[in-house]
């Protein structure tokens, strides 16, 4: 993968309104024609199976896609974000499926212009430096921003998002990460993407997804999570009608935790004035999460199942989110993916997953924030103990009041600190917790005609032996994004995205052309797995194919080892033992998936407010008691220990 792919910036057209909001979006229209006031545009109907389709309202208002509330006619030349969308399918071939219309134009598009800075120095003071723009650390930036911050975001590379990031090949654009949007709703207190980016005042297009995955597992056990929670349970039941009670209340369980925690006021949990401010206004929903925080969904399905393949199922479902069994899963983990698929839904944004970034980083300079690109941070500085600033490369310095980093525990106690003695709680950390694997990724252009019609979106495949869920290259993940939006990719052809688990040792010391070979071997057999189980015929009708190793994501993504956040190392008490966003360092604070509450979209952003909430704060952007804060943390700190 090389740096020129992410060099072209893409974008998306979008419906605006002056000033859009989520909870009342001011433009919500439904079509069921090609409406007539659309001059210069196409409205094209990707068939769904739902009849009812549905158009919402984005943009940016400081930098507004129409400028003028709904003028349609006028000519579109500047859109900021998204993917360039493609004409209509003239072919008559189905290249995707979407419970909306889809708004096309052939416009020319501009690309952002980078914010750059030359200095560096103490003239240049922040109240935060943010290390990364990954999802985390743009929901910290934005959200501090909002507040009244001034933030510079530094990034390794040329554009944002990390593993939430894109790049563009041949025509088409990948997600370099997963496909699946949790957080991406219009309703709840747990939509955080929609929250984040309503923040900063932008929306983006999304299309639902009627389908969170399929799963196609040993015995031809086949289950497709529906969107809609009623129909999911009576197909799981159809397949285990014996354990109908014992599935009601594991779930039911879950509900239970998602409905309190979907109650809340999400910001820190290291903030005792918040903390004491939602247990009198919601005690009983803070009492549940309290209960369950130190409890794993293995140990609770087990309490209601005793089916050992429906209890594999369930380890599965909690795979997909942790990336370990349902026994390690933290409960609450669990029944924010399980339950969120439901009521908010997967939500696939027009144009791409690297749209949510771009929209984030636009909107922090519009906050009158900066972002700085191809900012390589090499080190943090400390000065009489505290995190005063970092250098980057080139040898530039920069200072500020605060310093988040969105990098990897590992990678910011083991190489920004590099030197500095290893603090108690991050030695408890990783005695508790040792990295999680990386992934083998493969990204493949595929003619459309290979897919039947309706396949889903979202792919789970473990065929033959339970027993190698959690080995490396034993399940494999697939995502086809141009089943929802056929806009990335060439006319006539899909996108078909796969990960399975790898470990980096796999793929080191290897000569070159070995590697090389390596690669193609192993993808080749990934892929001719997905041909026997899915699609037959699928090798013969690759377009492209690139493949990532676990090297691969240590390189472009800057993750120690291509680690994606923390895995405990035996069976963990909950999320007792997850750090929060404070450390042992004054004025150094971490976010993303080695946090509280752990990997995934929606959780990396959850870290992000909570992070935004407590560095506020510090910095006297929000109401605080120092001897509360003093208490709290202490006791968060003992809490840890005893996981």
């Amino acid at each position: 993968m090389h740096s020129s792919q992410f060099l072209n910036h893409f974008t998306t057209p979008q419906l605006s309104s002056s000033r859009p909001t989520i909870q009342n979006p001011k433009f919500q229209l439904y079509f069921d024609h090609k409406h007539p006031d659309f001059d210069g545009f196409q409205l094209d109907r990707i068939r769904p199976r739902s009849q009812k389709c549905k158009i919402l309202s984005f943009g940016c208002p400081k930098s507004s896609i129409f400028n003028m509330g709904f003028q349609f006619k006028a000519p579109v030349s500047n859109f900021l974000l998204g993917s360039r969308l493609k004409r209509s399918n003239s072919s008559g071939n189905k290249l995707g499926r979407s419970n909306k219309f889809i708004v096309r134009s052939n416009s020319v598009f501009s690309v952002d212009k980078v914010v750059e800075k030359e200095g560096g120095g103490r003239d240049s003071y922040y109240d935060a430096i943010v290390i990364g723009s990954g999802i985390g650390g743009l929901v910290a930036g934005t959200q501090l921003a909002v507040k009244g911050a001034k933030v510079l975001v530094l990034e390794k590379y040329v554009i944002p998002g990390g593993s939430s990031g894109y790049y563009e090949r041949d025509g088409y654009t990948f997600d370099v990460g997963s496909s699946v949007m949790f957080g991406f709703s219009d309703k709840g207190n747990l939509n955080l993407i929609t929250q984040a980016l309503a923040a900063v005042g932008c929306e983006m297009p999304v299309i639902p997804d009627p389908t969170t995955v399929h799963f196609h597992l040993p015995n031809n056990l086949s289950v497709r999570v529906h969107r809609e929670y009623s129909e999911f349970i009576a197909e799981l039941t159809s397949r285990f009608p014996h354990e109908k009670e014992g599935i009601l209340k594991f779930y039911g369980e879950c509900w239970k935790i998602f409905n309190a925690l979907n109650s809340l006021e999400l910001k820190s949990l290291e903030e005792p004035l918040y903390l004491f401010g939602q247990f009198f206004q919601k005690p009983l929903e803070c009492l549940t999460l309290a209960y369950y925080l130190p409890q794993n969904a293995g140990d609770i399905a087990r309490k209601y199942i005793k089916d050992p393949q429906l209890l594999s199922f369930i380890d599965a479902e909690c795979f997909i989110v942790s990336t370990v069994n349902a026994l390690q899963t933290p409960m609450i983990n669990a029944s924010m993916v399980l339950c969120d698929r439901h009521y908010g839904g997967i939500n696939y944004p027009i144009g791409g997953v690297g749209g949510i970034a771009k929209s984030l980083a636009k909107g922090l300079v519009d906050q009158g924030s900066e972002i700085l690109y191809k900012a390589n941070v090499t080190g943090i500085i400390i000065d009489q103990g505290k995190a005063v600033g970092v250098r980057i490369s080139d040898g530039r310095e920069f200072f500020a009041k605060t310093i988040i980093s969105n990098a990897t525990r590992w990678d910011t106690f083991g190489k920004l600190l590099k030197g500095k003695d290893l603090p108690k709680e991050e030695e408890n950390f990783q005695k508790a917790y040792v990295k999680a694997p990386s992934f083998l990724s493969i990204h493949l252009g595929v003619k459309a005609e290979v897919l039947p019609p309706d396949t889903d979106c979202h792919h789970f495949v473990l065929e033959d032996d339970w027993a190698r869920l959690e080995e490396p290259y034993g399940s494999i993940f697939l995502s086809i994004p141009t089943v929802l939006d056929s806009s990335l990719a060439p006319q006539g052809h899909h996108i078909l995205h796969i990960f399975t688990t790898a470990s980096i040792e796999d793929w080191e010391g290897l000569p070159r052309q070995e590697y090389e070979r390596k690669k193609e071997l192993v993808a080749d057999e990934i892929i001719g797995r997905l041909e026997k189980k899915l699609f037959p015929g699928l090798t013969s009708s690759i377009d492209f194919k690139e493949v990532g190793t676990p090297k691969t994501h240590r390189r472009y993504l800057a993750r120690d080892e291509g680690t994606y956040g923390p895995m405990p190392r035996g069976i963990p008490k909950g999320l007792l033992g997850m750090p929060f966003n404070t450390t042992a360092v004054d004025g150094l604070y971490c976010v993303g998936d080695s946090c509280f509450p752990g990997q995934g979209v929606i959780a990396v952003a959850f870290s992000g407010v909570m992070c935004a909430h407590r560095v506020a704060a510090d910095i006297g952007l929000e109401k605080k008691s120092p001897l509360l804060d003093t208490l709290l943390l202490r006791t968060l700190g003992w809490l840890r220990t005893l996981a």
